[in-house]
């Protein structure tokens, strides 16, 4: 492959340009077909499909070319002749009919590859931002050291928007309550931050101005979706909120949700995902702990209800009535 391309991530390759014009004319290509050009996904003239993951849309060549030429302009002087270069191989492609409306200028929702990708798009977003990121942030089982990375590359977004006088607000599991890298964070951002938890949230979300939304699109997070579909993004937002009303204060103000008969919080959100018959390993994803956590938090309710089985426990959690005792409203 390195043979095939001797050019920089820059440019584009003849090889990638009678692909581009087959999409284009096709209306997508496979991607085992691009694989010779990978140039062709690099510069984001071709990009996954929403329903099949296997096949490649193009991007219209207009939008292609004002970003690659936006990019350009921040470049150095002599980076100028490249920008003619990309006019001159553009120009014939505009001029071809497009067969797919799937191509349209401003998609609504777009699959970004990659994690450069992704943290490119997000940073875009985020400059252009004013008002308001809402995001959720689940507990993940990447490495601490990946994690420290994400989240110094979002600390400097992030604060650039609370200088700018806009507001976050992120929602994380209890799980996260105390630890020392969510902690960190709010040790360092100066401005209208907040964040509540709650024992179960929903999959990573960010929400840029009710604007624009970015979720995962697969586990690795290597996928992303880039939507800005009204009514989507409008659904993303009624759905923070509603986590938001019923989530725990943690900061700037830490409220305690408090403990109950001799039953913590965090085993009676156990107690709820027992007696629905999970398993020990289903409810340590749900609530961000791990395995052998779940497991002291049952041998302690079942110590506290007086239980000796794992059957007698679900039917005392039933009989004890700790399930029906309402929340504290934040």
């Amino acid at each position: 492959m390195t043979t095939a391309h001797p050019h920089t991530d820059r440019e584009l390759c003849e090889p990638g340009l009678t692909l581009y014009r087959k999409a284009l004319h096709e209306g997508r290509l496979h991607a085992e077909d691009a694989a010779p050009a990978p140039c062709l996904v690099d510069l984001g003239l071709l990009h996954a499909t929403v329903d099949d993951l296997d096949w490649l849309e193009p991007v219209a060549p207009a939008v292609v070319l004002h970003r690659l030429l936006r990019t350009s302009e921040e470049r150095i002087a002599g980076e100028r002749r490249r920008e003619q270069l990309l006019a001159d191989a553009f120009e014939p492609l505009m001029r071809m009919e497009r067969r797919h409306a799937s191509t349209a200028d401003n998609p609504a929702i777009t699959v970004l590859s990659g994690t450069e990708r992704i943290n490119h798009a997000l940073t875009e977003a985020m400059i252009e931002a004013s008002r308001e990121l809402l995001s959720i942030q689940p507990t993940t089982q990447q490495s601490e050291a990946r994690t420290e990375a994400a989240q110094a590359l979002a600390l400097d977004r992030d604060q650039a928007l609370l200088d700018r006088g806009g507001r976050i607000r992120t929602l994380y599991q209890h799980t996260q309550r105390y630890r020392p890298l969510v902690m960190a964070r709010y040790e360092h951002l100066r401005g209208d931050a907040e964040a509540r938890t709650l024992d179960e949230v929903t999959d990573r979300l960010l929400v840029i101005d009710r604007e624009v939304a970015f979720i995962p699109a697969n586990k690795d997070r290597t996928l992303a979706l880039e939507i800005r579909h009204e009514a989507l993004v409008g659904y993303f937002v009624t759905t923070f909120e509603r986590l938001w009303r019923l989530a725990t204060p943690m900061y700037p103000e830490a409220v305690q949700q408090p403990t109950l008969n001799g039953v913590t919080p965090r085993q009676r959100a156990i107690a709820s995902l027992l007696i629905e018959g999970h398993t020990d390993a289903a409810m340590a994803d749900r609530l961000g702990m791990n395995v052998r956590t779940v497991r002291v938090h049952i041998a302690k309710l079942a110590a506290t209800l007086g239980s000796e089985s794992r059957a007698q426990l679900g039917y005392l959690i039933g009989q004890s009535g700790i399930l029906d005792q309402a929340h504290p409203q934040p």
